[in-house]
């Protein structure tokens, strides 16, 4: 059975972006960039990956995957960005979106969809973002690696955007890096 994997981007007061959707506030160059263009170079958008020197044909090592909410997906479209993972089976959850070549929109459960995901032959499943989907799928996240910036922002989208339900996860690892960014790795 294929994991789904919540792999994200926070703010050290539990953000993963601000009140209107930006994320331009999270440092965007340094060790912890290389460890992921090296690592989990799904997780970079292909239209960012020539900017950072990896080349078109870059193998997914984790990855065939990447579902995202319509707050998380919505960002690029102002910039022409209709298709921001190319190099991913792209899954969308809205009820509002049309149709977009190269994307799966999905209006019904995300738990359902998820579950045919996980059942389905594969790499893993990226959950991008963002925090409203995360609490709907909180139930069908396997494991958590949490990018924390060194960066509080106050408000804005928090990790998970639903109702109060403490869960358990256990800590796996810990990763410093240069740029003051740490990875915290938890599984369910």
């Amino acid at each position: 059975m294929r994991k789904l994997t919540y792999f994200v981007a926070t703010t050290i007061d539990g953000f993963i972006s601000g009140p209107n959707h930006e994320f331009d506030f999270f440092p965007m160059e340094g060790d912890h960039i290389t460890a992921v263009c090296e690592e989990y170079p799904e997780g970079v958008p292909t239209h960012v990956r020539p900017m950072l020197g990896m080349p078109e044909d870059t193998p997914n090592r984790r990855f065939d995957t990447v579902l995202m909410g319509r707050g998380t997906y919505d960002p690029g479209l102002p910039h022409g960005i209709t298709s921001p993972y190319s190099h991913l089976r792209q899954v969308v959850f809205s009820t509002s979106l049309a149709p977009v070549p190269g994307i799966e929109i999905v209006a019904g459960d995300p738990v359902a969809r998820v579950r045919s995901l996980k059942a389905e032959e594969g790499m893993g499943i990226w959950l991008c973002g963002g925090g409203n989907l995360a609490a709907q799928l909180r139930d069908e996240i396997d494991e958590l690696v949490l990018k924390v910036n060194p960066v509080a922002c106050g408000s804005g989208t928090p990790l998970f955007s639903g109702d109060f339900r403490p869960d358990s996860f256990a800590l796996q690892s810990v990763r410093h890096f240069e740029t003051g960014v740490v990875w915290l790795h938890y599984t369910r």
